[in-house]
């Protein structure tokens, strides 16, 4: 985020939201299933974007940009920057602001990354689809003291145990540049294309 807000040249980064919809709590769904999962209603993780959104335009910016990395909440960050836009234009106010979505950020980790890690010999098996070598990667390319490659599975068994769904073990900062560069340059396109649309 850091790296696209530096890209545009005239964009902060909000405090990222650390506690989004993650699955049922009880009974256990999705990746509640996996310890250590912390999750919340879909209600609570709106009601956060609304109001910070809000803040944000009431403290002067007029483009509020939501991306995530997760695909379990796109469409609820889509839906928040519908809602925000149909409440904004109703009324402006004194600071006009628009909402955005920008869908690319997330997708370009599952389309042109995956491209580029195919590219370089990696199968669907290890690129994988949760904490394989595509998500290991970039987290060795963006914050390596987060990974520790001593608890990686030894086989597809194992690491489904744990929520990983993939092989991580061929994973490198290197290959995850590869993804962060096309994620980082993406959005900044996507970004700009949104801000630039007719309001």
């Amino acid at each position: 985020a850091a790296r696209i807000a530096a890209g545009l040249g005239n964009a902060r980064v909000a405090p990222v939201v650390a506690y989004v919809p993650e699955g049922s709590i009880a009974p256990p769904t999705g990746h509640m299933r996996f310890a250590g999962t912390v999750s919340i209603s879909t209600d609570a993780f709106k009601g956060v974007l609304d109001g910070a959104a809000r803040s944000f335009r009431q403290h002067g910016f007029t483009d509020v940009v939501l991306i995530g990395d997760h695909g379990g909440y796109q469409s609820l960050l889509k839906a928040v920057a519908a809602k925000l836009n149909r409440d904004w234009s109703a009324a402006p106010g004194d600071h006009p602001a628009r909402a955005h979505f920008v869908a690319a950020y997330y997708e370009l980790a599952q389309t042109e990354y995956v491209r580029a890690l195919h590219a370089k010999g990696l199968s669907d098996a290890q690129i994988g689809t949760h904490a394989g070598v595509a998500d290991t990667s970039l987290m060795l390319a963006v914050d390596p003291s987060l990974v520790r490659p001593q608890r990686m599975p030894r086989d597809a068994a194992e690491g489904k145990v744990s929520g990983v769904y993939g092989d991580p073990r061929a994973s490198s900062a290197a290959l995850g540049q590869l993804g962060v560069d096309a994620i980082v340059a993406g959005s900044i396109d996507a970004i700009r294309s949104a801000v630039a649309a007719k309001r």
